[in-house]
Formats: structure tokens, sequence, C-alpha cells
């Protein structure tokens, strides 16, 4: 009688485990899916630029050329490859972004690699119209186009 006690109550706890399990169980037939990662905020991340109008971009001898939109002030700054730069901007509807006037710091930049990723990075901002968040990806666009002028990834601030 034990020996039937003892298999009953076995039996009883492994049911209560199994139906503690909160997900439904990986199979052949059901594969695992993969994780998708969370739009990055447009706002408060550090969004460093890797590629500009298709040609991948080298880091800079002056550190990453990045954009960083603050929250609260509307204020946009960062380093375009040489120099760093700063100003506002706006967000007149959802899916646009409009620069103001950008001021820059005057530094000489130690390479043609360099000043030509600055001048390039500034003239996609001031073209800027809309812009698309995929994942950790930020692509701005100039009015009426198709391709991204940049191509941006978000480095989260702490």
């Amino acid at each position: 009688m034990n020996t039937s006690l003892f298999l009953l109550s076995a039996t009883v706890f492994v049911q209560l485990l199994a139906s503690c399990q909160t997900t439904a169980p990986v199979t052949a037939t059901q594969p695992a899916t993969a994780a998708t990662t969370p739009p990055a905020e447009l706002r408060n991340t550090r969004w460093v630029l890797r590629s500009l109008h298709n040609r991948a971009i080298t880091t800079p001898t002056n550190g990453e050329a990045y954009l960083l939109l603050r929250n609260e002030e509307q204020q946009a700054e960062g380093n375009a490859g040489c120099n760093r730069f700063g100003g506002s901007f706006s967000l007149p509807k959802a899916g646009a972004l409009q620069f103001g006037p950008l001021r820059s710091t005057r530094m000489a930049c130690l390479s043609e690699q360099d000043n030509t990723t600055e001048q390039g990075f500034l003239t996609v901002l001031a073209a800027t119209r809309t812009y698309q968040i995929s994942g950790d990806t930020l692509r701005l666009y100039a009015e009426n186009t198709t391709q991204p002028g940049a191509v941006l990834h978000a480095v989260y601030l702490h």
C-alpha cells in the first residue's frame, strides 16, 4: 500500500509542477522565436553615425561622430567628426524632425576623411525632415527622399 501511495503522490507532484509552467514548451513543430529589440527612444539616446549616403563611416580622429537630442530642452548636440556642434530641433508631427541652425566649434580637422565626414553629417542634419527608428537604428531622410542621408545606431545613456 505504501508503494501505491508513493506513486500516486509522485504523479500528483509531477502534474502540479507541469501546471506551474507559464509558457508553452518549444517543440520540434514550434520553433523558438528570436527576441526583438524594442525601438530606441529618439531623445536622450546617443546616436552614433554609421553611414552617410550609403557609405560606411570610419571612426574619426576626434572620436565617434554622434547626435544626441536632449529631452527637456529640445536641444541637439554632438560631434560631427572633428568639431562639436549644438542647436535646436523640433518635432512638428509624428515622424518629422527638423534641426534649427547648428553652431559648431572651429578646430582644424586632422585628416581629409574627418573633414569629409563632418561636412557630410552637418549637411544631412540641415536637410533632415523625417526620421525612422527600427530597433536600435535611426535613419534620417531629407524631404521627398526614400534613401536615408544618414544611418545611426543607438548607444544608451545611463
